[in-house]
């Protein structure tokens, strides 16, 4: 198991890339409008960590991990046999692979094909 991509979803994008910055000595990008405007900075072992805003006004603040997997389609049918909602049906991003987003127990989980 592999965490591709980490979202932190907050209302003080800037605030908390320092604190990273600070804590973790990493260096965040300018915002990928391919990833909702989040700001990016590489994870060790691949993947990376983006900081981004609230899409629209009902999108709380949550930590979302994106676990890496071979196929995104069949990770979320296994996910949804499981129990879980699909609170995002698979979608490419171009230039960055295919997301799905299932909630489960409350808590948001995400899968990533590249």
């Amino acid at each position: 198991m592999q965490i591709h991509y980490l979202e932190i979803v907050t209302k003080d994008v800037d605030a908390t890339c320092a604190t990273y910055a600070q804590l973790h000595g990493v260096s965040f990008g300018d915002a990928d409008a391919g990833l909702g405007g989040a700001r990016t900075a590489p994870l060790p072992g691949g993947g990376m960590l983006g900081v981004r805003a609230p899409m629209h006004d009902a999108e709380e603040p949550v930590v979302r991990p994106y676990l890496l997997v071979d196929d995104v389609e069949a990770a979320a049918a296994a996910a949804v046999e499981s129990g879980a909602e699909i609170a995002h049906p698979p979608m490419e991003l171009p230039g960055h692979g295919t997301f799905a987003i299932f909630i489960q127990g409350g808590i948001h989980h995400g899968l990533w094909q590249l």
